[in-house]
């Protein structure tokens, strides 16, 4: 299999697992962090290139998802866009319906929303920090408008299967709400085939990215039966028509854009996404994989606790350790760069990563272990 350390200047002094957290940075995408200087520094203002270069990544993250770019809106955050959808469905009186193992601001927007709108939550519990599929006909009922479930769990990885909890949720009339932060670039995504409604993903994790910037898709049909209270120019119809008088939403997702895109960061999205896309999200996958399936083989034979379930998991696999923030932290003085949440240390490859890389970083964590735990 071919070799892609070589476009990540990084790999040359440190091992990098954290692509849960923040992935390594490619020679490309440092090359796109040029590009805008440099339209900085001899254009002064080029305006039609950096919506060309926007325009160019939101079609690429499209590609990537198998929908169309009208459907896709750009904002800052993963918080930005479920706050952005909760302010434009019609809740009152009806339930919005999350998980113990969504990431917290998910939760935290959907109760937010709460105080100013007339609607119940329910947090379907989680199993071992899995969520069993028969939770979701149990637990998602005919007055639930909205289920928020995350693609990939970002404590230990846990996958859940998209197809199968739409099937059940819609059956119940209820929207699907996917938050891929943790999937998008590791695992094949194709929101047609799986009917998910709305999908958001930043750009930092295994996108090859930087934070600042989130793609959301909106089901065509879904979008333009909102009104997004959230707006800004950018989600206008006509934006240089310059109407200070006038609301007139644009087609589509493009309605829950707000103001200027953040530009650099579109750049770096465009860069990473070509990079993605020229490798294959399959390849990625396939590898990644592998390597899932080694790490959690190589870290039972060192008697480490594996929090991770064996199957239906993304690229991550989490090993418990009582002080985790102190094990990340002794880990970088090795040089090998690794995540924590919680109680638990992530090892998170992406492909540019190796057997070796995962050795090296176990055994660093037995050595550690005594020290953590205490």
């Amino acid at each position: 299999m071919k070799s892609y350390r070589s476009d990540f200047p990084i790999l040359e002094k440190k091992i990098m697992l954290s692509s849960c957290s923040q992935s390594a940075m490619s020679n490309q995408v440092m090359h796109a962090f040029k590009s805008y200087q440099d339209s900085l520094l001899v254009s002064g203002m080029d305006w039609d290139e950096w919506m060309n270069v926007t325009n160019a990544a939101k079609e690429k993250f499209a590609s990537l998802i198998n929908c169309g770019p009208s459907e896709i809106a750009i904002l800052g955050s993963v918080s930005d866009c479920i706050s952005s959808i909760l302010h434009a469905l019609p809740l009152a009186t009806k339930e919005v319906v999350t998980t113990e193992i969504d990431f917290p601001c998910i939760g935290q927007s959907i109760l937010a929303q709460q105080k100013r709108k007339d609607f119940s939550v329910s947090f379907i519990p989680s199993n071992n920090h899995s969520i069993p599929l028969e939770y979701y006909d149990e637990y998602v009922t005919t007055n639930t408008a909205l289920t928020c479930i995350p693609h990939v769990s970002f404590y230990n990885g846990f996958k859940h299967d998209l197809k199968a909890v739409s099937e059940i949720v819609h059956g119940k009339g209820s929207l699907l709400f996917v938050d891929a932060y943790q999937s998008a670039g590791s695992v094949s995504i194709d929101v047609k085939r799986d009917n998910v409604d709305i999908l958001v993903a930043g750009m930092q994790k295994y996108l090859l990215g930087i934070p600042g910037i989130a793609f959301m898709y909106v089901r065509k049909e879904l979008a333009e039966s909102l009104e997004p209270s959230t707006i800004g120019w950018f989600g206008q119809k006509d934006i240089f028509g310059f109407h200070y008088d006038k609301l007139e939403y644009a087609n589509g997702a493009q309605r829950f854009n707000t103001g200027t895109p953040p530009v650099i960061n579109a750049y770096v999205a465009n860069a990473a996404l070509e990079y993605i896309l020229s490798i294959g999200v399959k390849e990625i996958e396939d590898r990644l994989t592998q390597l899932s399936q080694f790490t959690i083989e190589e870290a039972i034979k060192r008697g480490l606790d594996v929090k991770s379930p064996a199957f239906s998991k993304g690229s991550t696999t989490a090993i418990y350790c009582k002080d985790a923030n102190l094990m990340e932290q002794l880990l970088r003085k090795d040089n090998l760069i690794l995540s924590a949440r919680k109680d638990c240390i992530r090892l998170a490859p992406h492909i540019y990563n190796n057997e070796n890389d995962i050795l090296q970083a176990l055994d660093a964590i037995v050595y550690h272990l005594p020290t953590t735990n205490k």
